[in-house]
C-alpha cells in the first residue's frame, strides 16, 4: 500500500469523525435548548409570591427533573380567596415532557378560577375534573386542594388521587393524614371528592408534597413518608421555621434517587388572634391523630 493511499484514508476518517462530532454537538445543543425551554415554561407557571396572613407561615421548595427531556408537571400554589381565607394546592401531571408542563398550567389556572366561584375543596376538584374532561386531553393529574382559615385554625382538604399529607404538632405528635381520596382529575366524570376538616393548633405544621419527594428507585413510598414525618415532628417540637423544614424535606428527596419533579409546600400556624371557631352544624372537624 502506498503512503499516499494511507494518508488519503486517514484524512477521510478524520473528516468523517469531524462531521459526526459536529452533528453530535448540534443535537446536544438542541436538546439543551429544549430542556431549558421546558423548564422556563414550567417555572413560569408557578407562583412568584406566596400570600401573607396573620398567624400563617408558608414555605415552598421545588426541584425539577432534568433527565434528558424528562421534565414533569408537578406544581404547588397558594393564593388568597375572596373571603380572606387561603387556597392551597399541590399536584402532579401524568407524563414527563413539555406537554405535561403545559397541562400543569391549565390545571393550576383552572383551580384558581373555579376557587373564585366556590372555594369548597370538594366542589373545586369536582368542577376542575369536569373542565379537564371537557378538554379531551389524554393527560390526567393528581391533586390536593385545601382551604385554610388562619384565624380560626381550620383547614379543609380534598384529594384527587394524590399522596396524603404529613402533619405534626408542637406537643410531639406526628403522622400521615388518613382522609378519603377521590380519583385523579381528568379520568372519570361526575365523581365526588370528600372533604376532611382539621383544627390546627399553635405551632402545628402540614406538609404537602409530590411523589418525587418520597418515592423512587432507592426508597419505597412508605419509607419516604416516614422520613418526612420524622422531620416534621422534630421541626414542630423544636419550633423550627417552616422555611428550614421545607429545605430539609427537599434535601431528603435526594435519598430516593428520583427522576421525577419534587415539590414541597409547608403550612405553619402561630398562636391564635381570636378564639377558635367551633365547627358548624353538620360539619365534621377533625384534629390529626397519630
Amino acid at each position: 500500500m502506498s503512503r499516499t493511499g494511507t494518508t488519503d484514508d486517514g484524512d477521510e476518517l478524520l473528516t468523517r469523525l469531524g462531521a459526526l462530532t459536529a452533528q453530535a454537538r448540534a443535537q446536544a445543543e438542541m436538546q439543551r435548548s429544549r430542556v431549558e425551554l421546558a423548564l422556563a415554561l414550567q417555572r413560569g407557571m408557578l407562583p412568584r409570591d406566596l400570600p401573607v396572613a396573620r398567624r400563617l407561615h408558608l414555605a415552598v421548595r421545588y426541584t425539577p427533573a432534568c433527565q434528558g427531556l424528562n421534565v414533569g408537571g408537578d406544581w404547588y400554589d397558594a393564593f388568597t380567596l375572596g373571603d380572606g381565607r387561603i387556597g392551597l394546592s399541590i399536584g402532579d401531571v401524568q407524563g414527563h415532557n413539555i406537554e405535561a408542563a403545559a397541562f400543569m398550567g391549565q390545571v393550576r389556572a383552572g383551580l384558581r378560577a373555579l376557587a373564585s366561584v366556590s372555594s369548597e375543596p370538594g366542589e373545586v376538584l369536582a368542577r376542575t375534573n369536569d373542565l379537564l374532561l371537557a378538554l379531551n386531553s389524554d393527560l390526567f393529574a393528581t391533586c390536593t386542594f385545601m382551604r385554610l382559615d388562619p384565624c380560626a385554625g381550620v383547614l379543609e382538604s380534598a384529594r384527587a388521587g394524590h399522596l396524603p399529607c404529613v402533619w405534626a404538632t408542637a406537643d410531639g405528635k406526628s403522622g400521615v393524614t388518613e382522609d378519603e381520596c377521590g380519583p385523579p382529575l381528568g379520568v372519570l366524570g361526575a365523581m365526588p371528592y370528600p372533604v376532611t376538616r382539621y383544627e390546627l393548633t399553635t405551632g402545628s405544621v402540614f406538609v404537602l408534597l409530590t411523589d418525587g419527594v418520597v418515592e423512587g428507585p432507592s426508597m419505597p413510598l412508605e419509607e419516604g413518608l416516614d422520613q418526612v414525618t420524622r422531620l416534621a415532628g422534630i421541626a414542630a417540637v423544636a419550633g423550627m421555621d417552616v422555611d428550614a423544614l421545607a429545605a430539609a424535606v427537599i434535601k431528603g428527596a435526594e435519598r430516593v434517587g428520583h427522576e421525577d419533579d419534587a415539590a414541597v409546600l409547608v403550612v405553619g400556624l402561630d398562636g391564635p388572634d381570636v378564639p377558635p371557631r367551633p365547627a358548624g352544624a353538620g360539619e365534621r372537624a377533625r384534629a390529626p391523630q397519630p
